[in-house]
């Protein structure tokens, strides 16, 4: 299993439409991946004469994907900034 470790930013607003505060940007910054290694259970593909094998990951959905393909994202830190709308002065 693949795990990518990310640090979130989201920067948030309210509006009059939805007045509770609400992201309107999000960024991640991938901080660490660490490899599933190879696949377990290759695909065969067939494409005319031509026979190929590629990883579960790129072919199958995650619940049949081999535990080498699966990836999981760890969300380190979660930052949110709510920018003020200017300075009176």
């Amino acid at each position: 299993m693949s795990i990518h470790t990310v640090d979130v930013v989201q920067f948030l607003h309210t509006c009059p439409a939805e007045p509770e505060p609400h992201p309107y940007d999000i960024r991640r910054t991938v901080i660490d991946v660490i490899d599933g290694g190879p696949c377990r259970n290759p695909v065969t593909i067939r494409c005319g004469d031509t026979v190929t094998q590629i990883r579960c990951g790129r072919h199958e959905p995650a619940k049949r994907q081999c535990g080498a393909c699966r990836v999981i994202v760890i969300e380190r830190t979660i930052t949110n900034l709510h920018p003020t709308a200017g300075v009176a002065g």
